[in-house]
């Protein structure tokens, strides 16, 4: 069975920074696109960033310049690092991935349970 594990929240001042971290594991074939979301109270659920398995990245606006993606293959791992967080940065982080087990043909999407980042000073 497949799980998606994050990693690295916490509380952090404005201007400083973090690094999550999104491990797969499981019978695991191959993972195609894998995403960084996050989710105010109150608010839905966003993309941040995301990483195909070739290291395409795309970012949404309100992080471009301030977080990075990345992932290693080798480990199945995914990670945000995030630079001048901003009290608006403040969410639940959650990882998502298109995964195909070792005994499908097909891919499925994951979901992590989360990890809280809180910008406050």
């Amino acid at each position: 069975q497949v799980q998606l594990v994050e990693s690295g929240g916490g509380l952090v001042q404005p201007g400083g920074s973090l690094r999550l971290s999104c491990a797969a594991s499981g019978s695991i074939f191959s993972i195609l696109y894998m995403g960084w979301y996050r989710q105010a109270p109150g608010k839905q659920r966003e993309l941040v960033a995301g990483i195909t398995n070739s290291g395409s990245a795309n970012y949404a606006d309100s992080v471009k310049g301030r977080f990075t993606v990345s992932r290693d293959n080798a480990k199945n791992t995914m990670y945000l690092q995030m630079n001048s967080l901003k009290p608006e940065d403040t969410a639940g982080y959650y990882c998502n991935a298109n995964i195909r087990e070792i005994a499908s043909t097909r891919y499925r999407e994951y979901w992590g349970q989360g990890t809280q980042v809180t910008v406050s000073s």
